[in-house]
C-alpha cells in the first residue's frame, strides 16, 4: 500500500527547506531530485521537487514558483520523548521564524510551542514522552467550523487501513461547542494524521501550497480517489484538486515518475506534453504519449 505524502509549494527554496529540515529531525534524510522538462512552468533542467523523510515521515518540497501562500491551516505535529528534544527543534526553528504560541506550560500538555519557521511552515512542537515523529495536522475554521469530524469520517470512508483513533470535544464553556473538535487522531493508509476545530475566524485558509500526494498503482484507484475526494469540491489539472473543505489532493499514478524523468527526453517530454493537457491522469494514455516514435 502507498503513502499519502505531504506535498509542500515554496517558490524556490525547496532544496533548502529539505536541507534545513533534515538538520533538524531525527531518522531523516533526502531521498532525490527531480527537474523540470520542458513546458512547464520554470526552465528546463532546473530543480523541480525534493522528497526527503523526517522522523520516517515522506515529504516533497517543489519548487512551484510564487503563486500560493503556505498557512496554519495545515501545521506539522511533532512528538518529542524528552524535554530536550523539544528546547532543540524550537531553538532551530526559532531562527528568522515567528512564534504564534510561545514555547511553555498549557492545560494539555507540559511543553507545548507553536510556531512559524523561515519558510512558513507551520509546526507545533510537543513533549508527548513517545518516540519523535510528525503528522499533519488540519485546523478547521471559518466556513469549515464544527466540520473537523465530520471531515475525518469523509476521509476515512475514501482510503483504505483508516479509521478515528481518537477524538476529544470541547466541553460546555470552553467555546460554543456543538460537536467541535479539541484534538483528533485519525489513520489515512495506516498513516497519523491530526484534527481540530478553532472557533478563531483566521485570516487564511487552506491553500494548495500544503498538499497530499496520493500515489495509486491503479487506473481504479485513480479513478476512486478523484471522484470522491473531489464531491462538492473543484477539480484542477494535472492529478490537483480541491476536496469540498479547501484541502488539496494529489492524485498520481505511481508509474508517472517513471515516465516523467526517463533517460530517454524525448518520451519523457512526450509523457510531460500529455499529462499537461489531463484533468484526472489517465495511465493509459500517458504510457501510449510515452511510447510513441
Amino acid at each position: 500500500m502507498s503513502k499519502i505524502i505531504p506535498y509542500i509549494w515554496y517558490d524556490d527554496q525547496a532544496e533548502e527547506a529539505a536541507k534545513f529540515y533534515v538538520s533538524i529531525f531525527k531518522n531523516s534524510r533526502i531521498n532525490d531530485n527531480s527537474f523540470y522538462a520542458e513546458g512547464l512552468p520554470k526552465p528546463k533542467d532546473s530543480l523541480m521537487s525534493v522528497s526527503f523523510e523526517l522522523c520516517g515521515q515522506d515529504f516533497v518540497a517543489l519548487n512551484g514558483g510564487p503563486y500560493f501562500t503556505i498557512t496554519p491551516a495545515i501545521s506539522f505535529f511533532v512528538n518529542c520523548e524528552t524535554l530536550d528534544e523539544v528546547e532543540s527543534i524550537w531553538q532551530l526553528m526559532s531562527k528568522d521564524g515567528i512564534v504564534l504560541m510561545e514555547l511553555g506550560e498549557y492545560p494539555f500538555s507540559e511543553r507545548f510551542g507553536w510556531i512559524q519557521d523561515k519558510f512558513g511552515v507551520t509546526w507545533q512542537i510537543n513533549l508527548s514522552n513517545q518516540k519523535q515523529s510528525i503528522c499533519p495536522a488540519l485546523m478547521f475554521f471559518g466556513d469549515n467550523y464544527r466540520k473537523a469530524h465530520e471531515a475525518m469520517k469523509f476521509y476515512t470512508s475514501i482510503f483504505e487501513d483508516s479509521k478515528i483513533d481518537s477524538i476529544e470535544f470541547y466541553n460546555d464553556g470552553e467555546v460554543d461547542t456543538e460537536e467541535s473538535v479539541k484534538k483528533a487522531v485519525f489513520i489515512l493508509r495506516s498513516q497519523n494524521f491530526m484534527a481540530m476545530d478553532s472557533s478563531i475566524n483566521h485570516e487564511f485558509t487552506f491553500t494548495p501550497a500544503i498538499s497530499f500526494f496520493v500515489d495509486c498503482e491503479t487506473q481504479e484507484q485513480i479513478d476512486n480517489f478523484w471522484e470522491r475526494l473531489s464531491y462538492q469540491g473543484e477539480k484542477g489539472q494535472c492529478g490537483w484538486l480541491e476536496d469540498k473543505y479547501g484541502v488539496s489532493w494529489q492524485i498520481v499514478p505511481s508509474v508517472l515518475g517513471e515516465l516523467l524523468n526517463s533517460a530517454d527526453e524525448k518520451r519523457a517530454q512526450q509523457a510531460t506534453d500529455a499529462m499537461l493537457k489531463m484533468n484526472k491522469l489517465d495511465i493509459d494514455t500517458l504510457k501510449k504519449a510515452y511510447e510513441q516514435d
